[in-house]
């Protein structure tokens, strides 16, 4: 019998319908010669210190630096101990007894890092040796999976790719335990979390904040002037800022005395603009943080749901390319768009010609090929999974269309020797701009205006001239799309898509980690979100301070890293050289920390009051209250037996509601649910249940 075992039990059933297993068993499901069985995430995963004899936080016991890394369950916590889980142990009982039974095991977990390592840990901690191979596909869908059994792959191909999830493993481990360890013993209180990836993202983040917090603006002066042709009237501005408000004044009344304004040159010129590329995972969760203000970690929830569903290729990519053999199904894909109302008009009007194959280079194709969508219906999807799926729709519409072609117009003017300038642009063909009707989005208000037909000599009448007083503006604060570009690019601001494609290699993280370090720094409470912007909190800065001119903060370096495991990967790099060197660096960050000191500092948190207006929100051990008396807004920490964080709670007192939260438990029948806070018309806090459909019902909590 061959045992075959997928990540999730969605999948399982999927690949079990397939190869013609019906007979359902507790954890497994059996028929024609095969037993499909299931993880649910990491069932096992790197034992902690005291598994290696060392409790507590001693200054003596660092380094921690395993000789042999152990292998356990994963545990969960209960009270002020950590247990194994007793589902995880289930589970693990049914896949130990299907290897023993079977005689050689089919690996259909998800085909990338995360998905070999959650195989391989489960592997080696039961002590398998059975013979294994690869089910490596870019999609659930029933013919995926079909060509995918008839070409499986030796599982030795996967070894390095093994090597480097377990060193980036390894990493996380040595680099986390260790700084976490060291900079809590330096504080003398509390215990401070630090991490190979999170902390110099925690260090992009605090460093724009401070940056836009300290930027003090510098005022300057313009001058707007208004004129027109053949009754077409339109507003130029003055190509030369004015340090002073007299400078323009004296200005504005000489180009008011002279009263026209000569038109001395005209450029024209026409601009190709190529279609975008493929969407990988970050550029989704940039777009869809910017146009719907999703998270980055709520855009891959969506995305990996709309792939379990069949809908979309694999999520967890980081490639913005298909590949030969795949654009070849492209014309069938964009066929099945037809039927959708968004693209219907697009489609039978546009594609009708040869596609665009600027998306489309084998050699940029790793393990898995840009996002696209699959022959399968978009039916029965969520609101928000709707909004996922029609820009990885649209995307595809417009990466394999025609290139945009505009005329651009720079007209320059002069006023009794005051230089004028402004811009027009005409588009002569929309080509894949029409996908979503898009405009380029201006910078400012200079940008893009409609000009009437201008030559070269026209003397025009000034009709009006303004002074407009304008400010110095700082880098603003990061969103989780702009933070996902530096992450990308290690902390470099690029802006041309090609050199961002080659900067991938030495990024902060990797497409499929980047949400969960965002996230772990909510649940850290060391930033929130105010609007869309991302702002650390007192205990985020505390720690930003004390690490900032430190190795584990440096940016580039974890780029370094990056690279180094992408290179075991593709085996240019041996795992052991990575190890011996990770542990260099583990030893050296601890003995920088070992002698930080951490000002003891009130890091109570505070935020504007929502319903007053003028009071702070303190956060206390149990309650968040106003401090206006006349207010009094209290919100209690604790909501049907869970305990928010302060994130949670900041998230409610600014935006009016949470994310959604695991884990309430039902004081009627004691079950437990998931759910959204936020307050009612009078700040009562009530909960709100998102359905399938995108509705939603509330419920007093």
């Amino acid at each position: 019998m061959k045992i075959i075992i997928a990540e999730k039990p969605s999948v399982a059933k999927s690949i079990a319908a397939i190869v013609g297993a019906n007979n359902k068993k507790e954890g497994y499901i059996e028929g024609n010669g095969y037993a499909v069985t299931w993880a649910f995430g990491h069932l096992v995963g790197l034992a902690m210190p005291e598994h290696y004899g060392i409790t507590g936080f001693q200054e003596e016991n660092l380094p921690i630096l395993p000789q042999e890394f152990k292998l356990l369950p994963r545990q969960v916590k209960e009270g002020k101990q950590y247990k194994n889980d007793p589902g995880v142990m289930k589970q693990l009982k049914v896949i130990r007894e299907l290897f023993h039974r079977g005689e050689s095991i089919i690996v259909a977990t998800d085909a990338g890092r995360e998905g070999e390592l959650i195989f391989r840990y489960i592997y080696e901690y039961i002590g398998c040796t059975l013979p294994f191979e690869r089910l490596w596909i870019s999609s659930l869908t029933d013919r995926a999976i079909k060509d995918g059994f008839k070409t499986l792959r030796p599982g030795a191909e996967y070894d390095n790719l093994y090597a480097s999830a377990k060193a980036r493993s390894t990493a996380d481990w040595l680099v986390g335990i260790n700084s976490s360890q060291a900079l809590s013993i330096s504080a003398g209180y509390g215990v401070w979390s630090l991490g190979r990836v999170q902390t110099p993202t925690l260090a992009i983040i605090c460093s724009r904040y401070l940056e836009n917090k300290d930027f003090k603006p510098q005022t300057y002066f313009r001058l707007k002037l208004q004129t027109e042709k053949e009754a077409t009237s339109f507003w130029i501005h003055s190509v030369d800022k004015f340090d002073t408000k007299s400078q323009a004044e004296d200005i504005t009344a000489k180009v008011k005395t002279t009263g026209k304004i000569l038109v001395t040159a005209i450029e024209r010129k026409e601009v190709k603009q190529e279609p975008p590329l493929l969407y990988d995972l970050t550029t989704l969760q940039k777009e869809a943080n910017s146009k719907h203000g999703f998270s980055a970690d709520k855009t891959l929830t969506i995305a990996q749901s709309l792939y379990e569903a069949k809908k979309i290729s694999y999520p967890r990519t980081g490639s913005r390319y298909i590949s030969e053999d795949v654009l070849e199904e492209i014309p069938h894909l964009i066929a099945t768009l037809r039927s959708h109302s968004l693209f219907r008009a697009y489609i039978d009007s546009r594609f009708d010609t040869q596609l665009n194959t600027r998306s489309v280079n084998d050699a940029k194709v790793t393990d898995h090929h840009a996002l696209i969508i699959t022959e399968e219906s978009a039916s029965n999807l969520s609101k928000d999974e709707q909004l996922i799926y029609d820009m990885i729709a649209g995307r595809m519409l417009e990466a394999f269309g025609e290139p945009c072609i505009k005329e651009n117009t720079t007209v320059s003017l002069d006023a009794d020797g005051v230089p004028f300038s402004c811009k027009g642009s005409v588009t002569l063909v929309p080509g894949w701009r029409s996908v979503f009707d898009a405009k380029d989005e201006p910078n400012d208000e200079e940008d893009s205006i409609t000009l009437p037909v201008l030559l070269e000599g026209d003397n025009l009448f000034v009709r009006d001239c303004e002074i407009q007083e304008k400010q110095t503006k700082p880098r603003p604060l990061h969103t989780e799309a702009s933070l996902l570009s530096y992450m990308e690019s290690a902390g470099k601001e690029v802006e041309d898509e090609q050199q961002r494609e080659a900067m991938k290699e030495c990024g902060i993280g990797t497409p499929a980690t980047r949400a969960s370090i965002i996230e772990t720094l909510f649940s850290r409470e060391y930033i929130v979100r105010e609007k869309k912007s991302l702002v650390p909190t007192n205990k985020g800065l505390v720690v930003y301070l004390a690490v900032k001119d430190k190795k584990i903060a440096d940016v580039a370096m974890t780029g370094q890293w990056e690279e180094a495991l992408n290179k075991i990967a593709s085996g240019d790099m041996d795992a052991v050289t990575f190890h011996k060197g990770i542990e260099i660096y583990a030893s050296q960050i601890t003995t920088e920390l070992l002698s930080t000191t951490i000002e003891r500092t009130d890091n109570r948190n505070t935020c504007p009051c929502p319903k007053c207006k003028n009071g702070q929100m303190v956060f206390y051990p149990k309650v968040v209250k106003c401090k206006n008396e006349n207010c009094g807004l209290t919100v209690f920490r604790s909501i049907a037996k869970k305990e928010l964080t302060d994130g949670q709670l900041t998230d409610l007192l600014m935006n009016g509601k949470t994310a959604l939260i695991k884990g309430f438990v039902s004081s009627k029948t004691g079950s437990t649910f998931d759910a959204i806070v936020k307050f009612d018309a009078d700040y009562k806090t009530v909960f709100e249940f998102p359905s399938r459909k995108g509705d939603s019902k509330k419920k007093r909590s």
